[in-house]
């Protein structure tokens, strides 16, 4: 059974930051992609940020390169997402994806960044 566990949602400041964890069960965890996405209220979902296995490739939306990064560390099966200089529009559920067979979510967290 694939598991996506994700933490460290909250609110937070404009300018302040937040690192986001998602712990992952049920997979290959180092073989995979892993990524976070986000969705704003009343918004699709959007790609925030990918990492490829063995974190060799990066992929962010262009709102968030320079502010955020993606990370990964195998021996504990988890995935990071360090969000720097926080804005209001970055306020949304932020759910955490792996490419692990046909794909798989996490139930998501809230960030809210406030004025």
């Amino acid at each position: 059974q694939v598991q996506l566990v994700e933490s460290g949602g909250g609110l937070v400041q404009a300018g302040g930051s937040l690192r986001l964890s998602c712990a992952a069960s049920g997979i290959i965890f180092s073989a995979n992609a892993m990524g976070w996405y986000r969705q704003a209220p009343g918004k699709q979902r959007e790609l925030v940020a990918t990492l490829t296995s063995g974190g060799v490739s990066t992929n962010y939306a262009d709102s968030v390169k320079g502010r955020f990064a993606i990370s990964r560390d195998d021996a504990k099966n988890t995935v990071y997402l360090q969000m720097n200089s926080l804005k209001p529009e970055d306020t949304a559920v932020y759910y955490c994806w792996t490419a692990w067979g046909r794909g798989y979510w996490g139930q998501g967290t809230q960030v809210t960044v406030s004025s």
